[in-house]
């Protein structure tokens, strides 16, 4: 039997899809990149937007019509089950905290569904080609009134610390140089444990693994950090964890804050913001930003606009607010299309001017690069210490250590060329 997996969505959803893979091989089921050759087709799917759900639809549609057999995984399945039975009635249901389930659907001849989170877990030993995703958590201690991810995953889960440890041992030890610390929101780690147990305890206990790797710690809500900054900023300074955070604030609004009922202010997070840069000063804070949630109207826009150029973000994943089904933001009044499109061009126009100035303050220096993926055109792909995308000519290797000089950019990466290895 042979399987293929297709995957969708988060870098949670990437390390759902690699833990999927774990259990299949060690069940002597063979994994294959070809769709045309599987005996089975997993689609593990995401549905965080209302484009990216439909993009969901039509696919699970096609391989329903197409394939031997199909499983579908992931959030879809979490949140819209009976769609999901609609769209393809032979297919099985894998929720995405019922992964260890897997097997049992692909081996069965008849149509499963395993919908309700279930223990224990499956930590990935698989890698992906020199970087390695291991989730540290899942579920959600928020509640985000745009959000259907908290519909799937509804069990906020901290993983053991043990095996998070055994994964990355097992990740260095096929080669990984980067290290993905990845969860729904990895700042709530160890809530579901009284709190005994935090983040900060998970980077240093992963710290203890010997090896030449870096460290990416995912995403968090600004919610919760204040209960670990202190601690996160320490291990931070580490030499290999990447001087990287990605802190979604959302709006730079609090009434819209309020509307979304995220639990912060504007200042609250600013001022967060403020000390992790005192203390670590090149670090690089990464944000998301929704347009057109509804409450936004054009004074709480004009807010968010002043609170990038204040913070100067250096990347910021933008998204014009699309209805989710069964959220509380669907019910509310909406901000008409027109305007949602007119303020997202401007909102986009200024992150691309910030990031592109932040860039061009690197043009002629010399960068440590680490490189972990293939690029273009026979480039190679790498980051600097703050997580910063290179885009390197002349390099040969991955997994490397290089001096890069930055003759060009982008708003989105650096550009440069080789010049030595980092002895």
């Amino acid at each position: 039997m042979k399987v293929y997996i297709e995957t969708y969505g988060c870098t949670l959803n990437k390390g759902d899809s690699l833990s999927m893979e774990t259990l299949l091989e060690d069940a002597g089921i063979q994994v294959t990149q070809d769709e045309e050759e599987a005996d089975v087709t997993i689609l593990n799917t995401c549905v965080v937007r209302l484009e990216t759900e439909e993009r969901m639809k039509q696919r699970i549609s096609e391989l329903s019509r197409k394939t031997k057999k199909l499983v579908v995984a992931g959030c879809m399945v979490g949140s819209q089950p009976a769609t999901v039975s609609l769209l393809a009635p032979g297919a099985s249901l894998v929720g995405p905290q019922a992964i260890n389930r897997v097997v049992e659907a692909v081996i069965s001849r008849e149509k499963k569904a395993f919908l309700r989170p279930e223990k224990p877990i499956t930590m990935p030993r698989k890698i992906d080609g020199k970087i390695a995703i291991i989730p540290i958590q899942d579920g959600c201690a928020s509640s985000c009134s745009f959000c259907i991810t908290k519909l799937s995953r509804t069990l906020l889960r901290s993983y053991p610390l043990r095996a998070i440890k055994e994964a990355v041992q097992e990740a260095v030890r096929r080669g990984a140089v980067e290290i993905e610390l990845t969860g729904q929101d990895t700042a709530t780690y160890g809530l579901d444990q009284r709190g005994e147990v935090t983040l900060v305890d998970v980077v240093n206990e992963v710290l203890e693994v010997e090896g030449d790797y870096m460290i990416r710690i995912g995403m968090m809500n600004p919610e919760h950090l204040p209960r670990i900054l202190d601690g996160l900023i320490e291990v931070l300074k580490s030499k290999r964890v990447y001087k990287f955070l990605h802190l979604p604030v959302q709006s730079g609004d609090n009434g819209v804050l309020k509307v979304m009922n995220r639990r912060y202010t504007v200042e609250e997070y600013s001022e967060m913001i403020k000390e992790i840069r005192l203390r670590i000063p090149s670090v690089n804070i990464t944000t998301d930003i929704i347009v057109g949630h509804p409450g936004e109207d054009e004074e709480a826009f004009r807010n968010t606009l002043r609170l990038m150029e204040e913070l100067r973000f250096e990347r910021v994943h933008l998204a014009m607010y699309s209805i989710r089904p069964n959220t509380e933001s669907a019910r509310m009044r909406q901000v008409p299309d027109e305007v949602k499109k007119s303020r997202m061009r401007r909102a986009n126009f200024l992150y691309e001017s910030i990031s592109s100035e932040i860039h061009s303050e690197y043009l002629g220096s010399i960068c440590t690069v680490l490189t972990t993926e293939f690029g273009r055109k026979g480039s190679i792909v790498g980051r600097t210490p703050n997580y910063i995308p290179v885009v390197v000519d002349g390099a040969n290797d991955l997994g490397k250590w290089v001096n890069v000089r930055i003759n060009g950019f982008t708003f989105y990466d650096l550009r440069g060329a080789f010049i030595s290895p980092v002895s």
